[in-house]
């Protein structure tokens, strides 16, 4: 059972009120901005993001409702900066793949005219693989390469799930990629 003694007395940013604990956001602001900012730039490496990722956390926990807020504000606070840093620094890690090295070295595909003719040879020859295949691997792989839908388009016009939209598409891909290493096999001879 819980007494007035076990819960903590409200402290600053905490205007007790009929309805219960009342966040003040000009107290809650003025008491943990400057650490608030200085420990998030400090994990981001920048300021400006510091300040954003301050002024959501800030915007999160005036949202959340009175009883769920009570009077830990600062850990609240600080954990939900947390948690909104960590989620920027995994978007900037998928976003931001390092370029392979020595890329500007690589010959450009566009040049080369060998390849060019191979392009031009599959391109002929990719109508008569897709008749090969059964109908709706070949529509999956219509509808996802050639006319640029995403799996769950392709899915959905197909009456199939996703998963198996992916499936149909990898399995053209790798009969159309098994018959042209026929076809050069057989050129080459």
């Amino acid at each position: 059972m819980t007494t007035a003694n076990d819960i903590p007395p409200a402290g600053p940013g905490v205007d007790p009120g009929p309805a219960g604990a009342r966040i003040d956001a000009e107290a809650l602001v003025r008491e943990f901005n400057r650490s608030l900012i200085r420990m998030l730039q400090a994990r981001l490496g920048s300021y400006e993001d510091a300040r954003e990722i301050a002024q959501e956390a800030y915007a999160r926990l005036l949202n959340l409702d009175e009883g769920q807020a009570a009077s830990y504000h600062r850990a609240l606070l600080f954990r939900i900066a947390q948690n909104l840093a960590t989620d920027l620094l995994r978007r900037r890690r998928y976003m931001e793949l390092p370029e392979p090295d020595g890329l500007a070295l690589w010959p450009d595909p566009a040049v080369d005219p060998e390849r060019s003719a191979r392009a031009r040879i599959l391109i002929e020859r990719l109508p008569a693989l897709l008749a090969e295949l059964p109908p709706r691997t070949a529509l999956a792989f219509r509808l996802v390469r050639m006319e640029q839908k995403s799996f769950a388009e392709a899915a959905e016009r197909l009456g199939v799930t996703e998963r198996m939209a992916r499936i149909h598409v990898a399995r053209a891909l790798s009969y159309c990629q098994q018959r042209l290493d026929e076809i050069d096999e057989g050129a080459t001879r």
